[in-house]
């Protein structure tokens, strides 16, 4: 299970460090791919492995299915470790998710997020978390 935030700088190459509490659940290699919010979703190869059944299984006639496994397919990309603990963010997916100097990564269970800074502070605040919490009690929370 994925926890904890984290804050990095990514360099001139598009590489950014991944702190070693995830190298050590993600392993030498893993997936990285868009994701929703405005930020990537980073996973390790089996959960990933997973989250291609679900998407091979959706009904190719069904259009937003087809759209939705698009999204996450398309932009979907393997990430290696190099000797320093950086992986190479590709430039579509740092456009994407608006990444240019920081980054945070933070663990969200079964995958990382990767966030530009400044749309991680705009999107994660935290003043309706009363209202929220009402509402997770109809999700077995």
């Amino acid at each position: 299970m994925f926890m904890g935030e984290y804050n990095h700088t990514v360099d001139a190459k598009g590489r950014v460090i991944v702190p070693s509490k995830f190298r050590e659940q993600l392993g030498e290699e893993f997936v990285v791919t868009k994701g929703l919010d405005g930020c990537l979703f980073v996973y390790e190869n089996t959960e990933w492995k997973a989250l291609e059944e679900k998407l091979h299984a959706l009904p190719l006639t069904n259009a937003n299915a087809r759209k939705f496994s698009r999204f996450f397919l398309a932009g979907a990309t393997t990430c290696e470790v190099d000797k320093q603990g950086r992986i190479l963010l590709p430039a579509v997916l740092r456009d994407f998710a608006g990444i240019d100097k920081d980054a945070v990564l933070v663990g969200v269970g079964s995958r990382i997020e990767i966030w530009s800074k400044d749309n991680w502070n705009q999107s994660n605040t935290y003043d309706d978390m009363e209202e929220i919490a009402e509402n997770m009690e109809g999700l077995g929370i």
